[in-house]
């Protein structure tokens, strides 16, 4: 009688209500649109506890565009209180409020194995029944068959391997069958530097995703892990061809995580030069950022005639001032740093000129 009555409840659709969204504001770069999107989530129909529809409404609260809800095949606990359940079922439910809440589904499922090789996530699917096999092979070519982008979750997860994060040769035979084309750098607030590292040697895409559980709600001032995508249009076709050609970037806390080019277009887009001042004895420069994301600037190498200051911290939607006084008869030069929280190779952040 109780699990009836759960189902019962579960059952009931989700009433319409009035949500404030937190828009994020990261700016687009030349020739994209910068789509924030979680493609790793979990709900009743695995080992989540929420229904489908709760992930879209915390989607559209949080300032998310896409979302792939991606329930586990071979484990899903609470399949006794809904028997008979589909795996696409999920989707299914969720469809209707992403459609009305302008958030991009995506029909995803979680190939859950051992180690190796592992957790992987399939998206774009078009049928997750597909991939109920008994033997993992077979779950990720049926996967592929459907034209799927697939990617290896949490490689670094201590539950599958507790004392380094491993590439084994059953990745390698995914890798060179073309069945693993990106890797979870972050998973919830992990950072597994060894998955950068794969990720820019093989020219995988990296992703970085909540694997959310639990209801989600960040702290104030906080945001979701997320992957940001550079599509060429705010489409579910967009975002495939985005991820097959890697052009993505983590948003963990406060750091970029990705590719140089894109953490590059990122910095400039959102520093705005709003004033220049120059005179015999000193250079200043007067910045605005227009995003969400604050940079934490680090001195680095520089002609040691252009004196100024080891840090700085530019702060999200704020004005900040760098002076460079000018030494020996210095009239110009470059004002070099490290942005510490973006990211370009592992643990290691992007490096960046100002001329004056």
């Amino acid at each position: 009688m109780k699990k009836l009555l759960l189902f019962l409840l579960l059952s009931i659709p989700v009433l319409t209500f009035s949500q404030v969204r937190n828009e994020i504001q990261i700016p687009d770069i030349p020739g994209f649109k910068t789509l924030k999107c979680d493609f790793h989530m979990h709900t009743v129909f695995s080992d989540g506890l929420v229904w489908p529809t709760v992930r879209v409404n915390e989607a559209y609260a949080q300032g998310l565009d896409a979302i792939a809800i991606t329930d586990h095949i071979e484990y899903r606990p609470h399949k006794n209180d809904m028997p008979g359940a589909s795996l696409n079922r999920p989707y299914e439910i969720a469809e209707a409020a992403a459609r009305s809440n302008n958030i991009i589904l995506i029909r995803g499922s979680e190939i859950t194995r051992s180690m190796p090789p592992g957790h992987s996530n399939a998206l774009f699917l078009s049928d997750c029944n597909a991939l109920d096999v008994s033997v993992y092979m077979d779950a990720f070519k049926a996967a592929k068959a459907q034209n799927a982008f697939i990617f290896w979750n949490h490689p670094g997860w201590d539950a599958q391997q507790p004392d380094t994060t491993r590439w084994f040769k059953e990745h390698t035979e995914l890798y060179n069958a073309g069945l693993m084309q990106g890797i979870e750098v972050v998973n919830g607030t992990e950072y597994y530097p060894e998955a950068q590292r794969w990720c820019m040697e093989k020219k995988l895409t990296m992703l970085g995703n909540t694997d959310v559980h639990d209801p989600l709600t960040p702290k104030e001032g906080e945001h979701r892990t997320m992957t940001l995508v550079f599509a060429s249009a705010r489409t579910p076709e967009a975002i495939h061809e985005a991820l097959i050609e890697r052009r993505t970037v983590v948003y963990l806390n406060d750091k970029l995580i990705g590719e140089e080019k894109y953490l590059k277009e990122i910095f400039h887009q959102s520093i705005e030069i709003v004033n220049t001042e120059k005179t015999d004895k000193y250079y200043r420069i007067t910045v605005k950022n227009n995003s969400d994301i604050p940079f934490y600037l680090h001195k680095t190498s520089h002609n040691p005639d252009l004196i100024y200051f080891r840090d700085y911290t530019i702060e999200p939607h704020s004005r900040h001032t760098i002076t460079v006084k000018l030494a020996n008869g210095a009239t110009g030069g470059d004002v070099n740093f490290e942005i510490t929280n973006l990211l370009a190779e592992p643990n290691k952040g992007l490096h960046v000129s100002f001329p004056i």
